[in-house]
């Protein structure tokens, strides 16, 4: 059964204190279709629809543009290029690679599905309409694509400068270790596949300024990109987000794109242009996260502890950097997983790529690294014939000793160990492995496998100023509370975290406080609400300007009522000032009219991080989160079709902030990771280039009958040693590692066919096909 609460954890009254199990302040608005986003927002007088013409070669030479036949179709207002941008025609994130538009005449086509010019019409279905017909007005000269990242890597081709990580002398280390392992290893990517598309609605406003709504995780970079291609200072761009139907990352750079074409439309026509796209655009467009090829060499002693690893990572990037590089430092910092490597060195190789550019997704190239190091430990165990809990646990990190990270930060919070006893105790994993080869054992077609998975996650941003927020407090005079800060809302709970952090500091009931929607105009130069930070930074930020208001509040209580600021008290809605008791909202106007300032703005900084990207060194996370999974899976040799029986998950989020929302994320996110390592394959045609599984139709994401029937999901008791909000820890990302425990048991499923003599060479993700080639293989070498 599901364990909604972890039992010992306080439950506080219902009055928005950290630590509460409260609903999603959102819930009631969702459940009834009531929640705006950002295409529900009212179209103002006059708006335009816009839709993107795109490139119909994977790569090739812009040759000629007949725009002029597009213009003349029924409803078209304009048709524009990258000609009509006022400033830089690029929306890259961090290197300026990135085309808003293709470009004019003579220009790289650079990808099957990039945007070449934009349609603006009276209606979306007339836009549409007229888009579609890119084929017939772009006359490119077609060349070969690169489409893999092995063939990226072969032609040297890289968006970023190639990585390289290293501790000790890994070559050595495995030349004179016992036992030898050479593997070569792949994953697939994944697409985020948000329910709510990648939309913006620019509204021109006086003076030359602009409005962008816009379902974005990133409005400060929305505004900055927004005010490059308009040649306006950022002062003159509004970004709004009020709530994302999800965003997974897939929002974090890549709205742009849509923000500044629609922006570059409504500039040029003074009228409001709403850029919405359907599902096959928005999949032939953007980017997802990256694939991955890995080709690793490791020499272990006879328990199967690793001597010494040497690993070559290589990613599909994609046609430009976007977020590319630090996907592939989070990689290579999450190849160690929980595990101590006396010797290491790794490469990472950002692939350039006639594809669309890949981007952030939920883990950031953390599950992509750990993935790699837990691949090798399932092979080392079957090649010593051990289980492979037993070969994991061998190599766990240390808490006095073996204990730093190659990358040169200790770990000083380490409770792997604890943890993976306790879910190996009450999941009942050592009794379950022996249940599972009984039934092999007499079962010739369907066959059983399980497995036990741990995780270690750093959390923080790999770019050291990146680690910081602000937030608005502002409290009425009747007593309500109003919050404004630089996170985004996309369904994960980050403003219910946050009002129960301003309601628990001021002492009052989750009712009275409201959060508004991400405004650049309220909150300025604001980071990213990603890499599992939203809660850590803006919590804190938001905490401290709550606090600063009720210690000035404190401070007239004490005087109003002849007592000490020790002595009063903020609780349950009231005041206690000593002998006196009195309503918060009462204190507050006592307060207002002795013009004491009932606003403040908070600011939070992560301390102590440091990263050098030359020497790959440094103290990059604030803190580790872990966790560990137990799954069991049924597959049919015949078909190759794979079924989660049971899965029980313990995780680590500290001192939870909201149980109900962690546990929501975890299981969430668990199945999210489970489709990426299982069913959700991306294909590209190896000649044309054109993504083949752009649609639902092809794209296979789980869905709730894909959910075991038995899922058991507990927190584990245990705080934060940082001095992290309320002592918590990030729930967004790190659980995504924990279904790794899913496709390990399928490959424990398919080594039971050749009597685990064999290692499987399964590849991510583990599909029907995928399986019955890997059965194949074990049969053919048994």
């Amino acid at each position: 059964m599901n364990q909604l609460v972890e039992p010992g954890v306080v439950q506080a009254e219902a009055t928005g204190v950290a630590g509460a199990a409260l609903a999603h302040e959102s819930a009631h608005l969702h459940v009834a279709g009531a929640a705006p986003y950002t295409d529900d927002i009212a179209e103002r007088a006059g708006t335009l629809h816009a839709a993107l013409g795109l490139s119909p070669v994977a790569h090739g030479r812009l040759v000629a543009l007949d725009l002029d036949r597009l213009r003349a179709l029924p409803g078209v207002v304009a048709v524009l290029s990258a000609r009509d941008i006022p400033g830089a025609n690029d929306c890259g994130s961090l290197v300026h690679d990135d085309p808003i538009f293709a470009g004019e005449p003579g220009a790289t086509l650079r990808y099957l599905g990039q945007p070449v010019f934009l349609v603006v019409a009276t209606t979306r279905t007339l836009a549409r309409r007229a888009a579609a017909q890119a084929r017939e007005v772009i006359v490119a000269e077609a060349l070969a694509p690169v489409l893999t990242p092995e063939q990226a890597h072969a032609a040297g081709q890289y968006v970023v400068p190639p990585m390289h990580m290293k501790r000790g002398d890994a070559r050595a280390a495995i030349d004179a270790a016992p036992h030898r392992l050479s593997t070569r290893f792949d994953v697939g990517g994944q697409e985020q596949f948000y329910l709510e598309g990648q939309i913006a609605y620019a509204v021109p406003v006086e003076d030359g300024g602009m409005q962008v709504f816009c379902s974005t995780q990133h409005p400060s970079e929305m505004q900055h990109l927004v005010a490059h291609a308009l040649q306006r200072p950022a002062h003159a761009v509004q970004v709004q987000c009020r709530r994302m139907g999800g965003g997974f990352g897939g929002k974090e750079s890549q709205s742009a794109l849509f923000a500044c074409a629609a922006a570059v439309a409504a500039a040029k026509l003074q009228r409001p242009v709403k850029l919405r796209l359907d599902r096959d655009d928005d999949f032939l467009v953007t980017g997802r996260r990256h694939c991955f090829h890995y080709e690793l060499e490791a020499g272990y002693d006879d328990q199967g502890r690793i001597l010494g690893a040497e690993v070559t990572m290589i990613s599909r990037a994609g046609h430009s950097a976007d977020l590319s590089g630090p996907v592939m430092t989070r990689a290579l910092c999450h190849f160690d997983n929980a595990y101590w490597l006396p010797a290491v060195e790794m490469y990472g190789f950002s692939g350039r790529t006639n594809t669309q550019s890949n981007t952030a997704f939920r883990g950031f190239g953390g599950p992509q690294g750990a993935i790699a190091i837990e691949s090798a430990l399932d092979s080392i165990a079957r090649a010593l014939g051990k289980d492979a809990l037993e070969v994991r646990r061998a190599n766990f990190y240390g808490t006095a000793s073996n204990n730093v990270t190659p990358y040169g930060q200790t770990v000083v919070d380490n409770v792997i160990e604890p943890l993976v006893a306790e879910l190996a105790a009450s999941s009942d994993y050592a009794a379950r492995r022996s249940a599972v080869a009984a039934f092999n054992a007499t079962s010739p077609v369907l066959k059983k496998g399980i497995a036990l998975t741990p995780l270690k996650f750093g959390i923080s941003f790999n770019v050291v100023h990146l680690n910081q927020a602000g937030a608005l407090v502002h409290v009425y005079t009747d007593g309500s509370v109003l919050v404004n800060h630089g996170g985004t809302e996309m369904g994960q709970g980050l403003n219910t975290k946050v009002a129960q952090v301003v309601a628990h500091e001021l002492g009052l009931p989750m009712a009275a406080v409201r959060v508004s929607a991400t405004d650049t105009d309220k909150v300025a130069n604001t980071s990213a609400t990603a890499a599992s930070t939203g809660s850590d930074l803006n919590g804190k930020a938001a905490q401290d300007a709550a606090r600063q208001i009720r210690e000035r509040l404190a401070a007239f209580a004490a005087e109003r009522y002849g007592c000490s600021v020790d002595a009063v008290r903020f609780a349950r809605g009231r005041v206690e000032a000593g002998a006196s008791e009195l309503a918060f909202a009462e204190l507050v106007v006592q307060a207002y009219q002795a013009r004491v300032q009932l606003w403040s703005d908070g600011f939070y900084a992560t301390p102590g991080l440091s990263w050098d990207r030359e020497t790959m060194q440094g103290h990059p996370f604030y803190y580790f989160a872990y966790g560990a999974a137990v799954s069991e899976v049924l597959v049919d040799t015949l078909t190759g079709e794979s079924r989660l029986l049971r899965a029980d998950v313990l995780h680590d989020v500290g001192r939870s902030l909201n149980p109900a929302v962690d546990i929501g994320q975890v299981e969430g996110a668990f199945i999210q990771g489970m489709g990426w390592l299982t069913t959700e394959e991306l294909v590209w045609h190896p000649q044309t280039g054109l993504l083949t599984t752009h649609a639902p139709s092809t794209y296979k994401i789980p869905t709730a009958n894909d959910c075991p029937p038995v899922f058991n999901v507990k927190l584990y008791d245990c705080e934060n040693v940082q001095d992290s909000i309320h002592r918590s820890k990030a729930a967004g990302e790190p659980p995504l590692l924990l279904p790794f425990s899913v496709f390990f048991a399928i490959r424990d499923a398919v080594s039971a066919v050749g009597g685990h003599r064999i290692d499987p060479p399964l590849q991510a993700p583990a599909t029907s096909e995928a399986i019955l080639r890997a059965i194949d293989a074990v049969r053919a070498a048994s």
